[in-house]
């Protein structure tokens, strides 16, 4: 089996399906059809939990797939946030928060793999940057599932839910941001060397 070949797994394959999901969700978003956004960004966030188990149950993780996991939970994350900010369902500073974080770690990223340090080796992901991933997702699930089922989301219950979510997702942004630029002064180069020691 060839090296192009190798990477046509089913967690590769489920990650290449959530990036596809996303702009239908947005679609529909925009189109006001909350249940089938909601159902769309369930199917989604399956898909980011299986595609994980089954790479280790199966032994298929592929250098590939590292990279695009974690590229598609950001697209997918990162633009559902910005429909939430825009209609005003979530704080607009919030929004603000897991986007800049976003850019901040790919661009940081980018510029240690420019310096010639070797990034996935490097830089592994830390358990609080997924604990962030779920709840992300599940704001935006209580978000737009209060919206699908309650109409103007106004349940005591559920306003309450969204807030410590939200305090939550702020919490968990600005203390991972952190702790990878924190990590990233670790590995950058020093005195001009790469990350190989050359």
């Amino acid at each position: 089996m060839g090296i192009g070949e190798r990477n046509w797994t089913i967690p590769n394959l489920l990650t290449i399906f959530r990036v596809l999901l996303t702009p239908v969700f947005v679609v529909l978003f925009m189109q006001e059809r909350l249940f089938s956004a909601l159902l769309t960004f369930g199917v989604a966030g399956l898909t980011d939990a299986l595609d994980g188990t089954i790479a280790r149950v199966l032994h298929q993780r592929s250098r590939l797939g590292a990279m695009l996991d974690p590229l598609a939970d950001k697209i997918l994350l990162v633009t559902s946030f910005i429909c939430l900010a825009i209609k005003g369902w979530i704080p607009d500073w919030l929004a603000v928060v897991v986007v800049s974080r976003d850019v901040i770690i790919v661009g940081g990223l980018a510029v240690l793999s420019f310096s010639g340090v070797d990034v996935k080796e490097r830089i592994r992901p830390l358990m609080i940057s997924k604990i962030n991933t779920t709840a992300q997702m599940l704001l935006i699930l209580a978000v737009l599932g209060g919206r699908a089922f309650f109409g103007n989301g106004d349940e005591a219950a559920l306003i309450l839910a969204q807030h410590v979510l939200v305090g939550t997702v702020a919490v968990l942004c600005v203390v991972s941001g952190a702790l990878y630029i924190f990590k990233w002064f670790g590995s950058f180069p020093e005195d001009g060397k790469n990350g190989n020691g050359g």
